[in-house]
């Protein structure tokens, strides 16, 4: 029976790694050079805050900023804000599937420090 348990696991590894292959999808890229400056928040400076942000950024087929949100706050609001707003102006390419432009989420790590 183990051998057979065995061999289920291992069938279902593989057909689930199947679609990759054959789909062409591409997540929408940041173009880091069209953000704004990253200015520290004077609040978070004072309180001597730091950390890093995961920000996800929905863009849509023409590479527009849909949406804006947090996926891992760097333990300070102040922070999370401040890049947040950061990566909402910034410019993307659209993401793609099987080559045609798709809405898809950017993912970005945006980390400040004191130091």
């Amino acid at each position: 029976m183990k051998s057979s348990s065995l061999f289920l696991a291992i069938a279902v590894s593989v057909s689930f790694s199947l679609p990759s292959v054959f789909a062409a999808d591409k997540a929408p890229v940041l173009d880091k050079s069209s953000c704004e400056a990253a200015t520290y928040p004077k609040a978070a400076l004072m309180n001597e805050e730091s950390g890093t942000v995961s920000v996800a950024v929905l863009v849509s087929t023409d590479a527009k900023v849909v949406e804006v949100k947090i996926d891992k706050s760097s333990g300070s609001k102040t922070l999370d804000k401040a890049a947040s707003k950061i990566y909402s102006t910034c410019k993307y390419s659209a993401g793609q599937k099987d080559g045609k432009p798709e809405q898809g989420w950017a993912k970005v790590d945006h980390v400040w420090s004191l130091s």
